[in-house]
């Protein structure tokens, strides 16, 4: 497909089926990831591939992330939310889990590392529809506990931006909607000091 067929077909998928996932095509979508646009060329995206018993990593760190926020709760409802927990990170064969390694370089502005990582992620995404697998970018208070980041081996200024479930689509993509670009856009033609010039004729 086209990259405005891809753009514009791509859905978020919550429900794939437990088929395992080629290495091929995992390999693919982390490659398409690297090719985000990226100032001065950082790369800081860390990518963690959790397959069959390594997805207990998420699920085990998902758990202690909800014990620590149930703290007036029972022993048993503690135990209900750590089961539920855990089984988030069963809702798919392949997790790719997404993390921002901002640079120690100074001159580096450390938002502009998040925006590439941020970009590595619709690369990847657009890659995974690209060979008809299902993906959802999953994101949420957790990914940005300090228990997530020990999990995975991230310094403190680093962040889980999110985690890609990932298989074979076990639902039809809803119907997409977006307004037009028209109605977000400020056109500007002439020289003006403030867009508060243009916006008040």
């Amino acid at each position: 497909m086209n990259v405005t067929e891809a753009i514009r077909t791509r859905r978020s998928m919550g429900k794939v089926k437990q088929d395992p996932v080629p290495q091929e095509s995992i390999e693919q979508i982390l490659e398409a990831g690297t090719w985000a646009p990226n100032h001065k060329h950082t790369e800081p995206w860390r990518f963690f591939v959790m397959r069959e018993g390594g997805r207990e990593l998420l699920g085990n760190v998902l758990a202690d992330v909800a014990e620590s926020k149930a703290s007036e709760k029972s022993k048993e409802e503690v135990t209900a939310l750590r089961e539920a927990a855990q089984r988030k990170a069963l809702r798919s064969p392949v997790i790719i889990g997404v993390a921002v390694v901002p640079s120690d370089d100074p001159k580096v502005i450390e938002l502009e590392e998040y925006g590439a990582v941020f970009a590595a992620i619709q690369n990847m995404l657009l890659q995974a529809h690209a060979l008809d697998l299902g993906a959802i970018w999953r994101t949420g208070d957790p990914c940005f506990h300090p228990l997530m980041n020990k999990a995975f081996g991230l310094r403190e200024k680093d962040k889980m931006l999110g985690f890609i479930y990932l298989g074979v689509p076990d639902m039809e993509p809803k119907q997409g909607k977006r307004e037009d670009a028209i109605t977000k856009t400020v056109w500007v033609n002439e020289p003006i000091k403030s867009l508060n010039d243009l916006l008040e004729h």
